[in-house]
């Protein structure tokens, strides 16, 4: 009787999470869980890539930092389709569409790579897939996090591109 409820466990396991809309790791950040609104998961893709760093002035002018210019990824979903990732942050997939998101809530899951992310689709273009966004999540990421060093008025100005991966997941109608 235990192995049959083992693998009867297995198999619902299996079913749920395919057809649950919300992603496996949601207990682990529950900051960055979709909203209830009755968006289904429409794409979700590995990104990799980089987050491009500029050397600028501090906020009142104490010396400059890293600060974000912008990602440049690729997001591949497990048939091989393709989403641009770039700033804004925009994603363009190959159909012509354009989702543009805003932060709405963030998670620090690993101090070695950079947060985890729900954001809202500030804006969507064209007639495809990503016409259809309301919220992109930024799960499982690995890098990413701005140099250590490196960063000082002799260099202003200067970029690093520091390599990172994460899930994408787009949520919506």
């Amino acid at each position: 009787m235990q192995g049959r409820i083992s693998l009867t466990a297995v198999l619902c396991a299996a079913a749920c999470a395919s057809s649950h809309p919300q992603p496996s790791r949601e207990a682990a950040a529950p900051a960055v869980s979709v909203p209830d609104d009755g968006s289904r998961l429409i794409f979700s893709g590995m990104g990799e890539g980089s987050q491009i760093y500029i050397c600028a002035p501090k906020p009142g002018g104490n010396g400059p930092e890293w600060k974000l210019k912008a990602p440049d990824a690729t997001v591949t979903d497990g048939a091989g389709a393709k989403l641009r990732h770039s700033a804004g942050p925009t994603w363009e997939a190959g159909d012509g569409s354009k989702v543009v998101g805003e932060v709405k809530a963030r998670a620090e899951v690993d101090a070695a790579a950079i947060p985890w992310l729900l954001l809202g689709a500030k804006s969507t273009s064209g007639a495809g897939l990503l016409a259809r966004v309301r919220w992109i999540q930024r799960l499982e990421t690995r890098g990413g996090k701005p140099p250590e060093g490196g960063c000082d008025t002799d260099h202003a100005g200067a970029e690093a591109r520091i390599a990172y991966s994460a899930l994408y997941q787009f949520w919506g109608q």
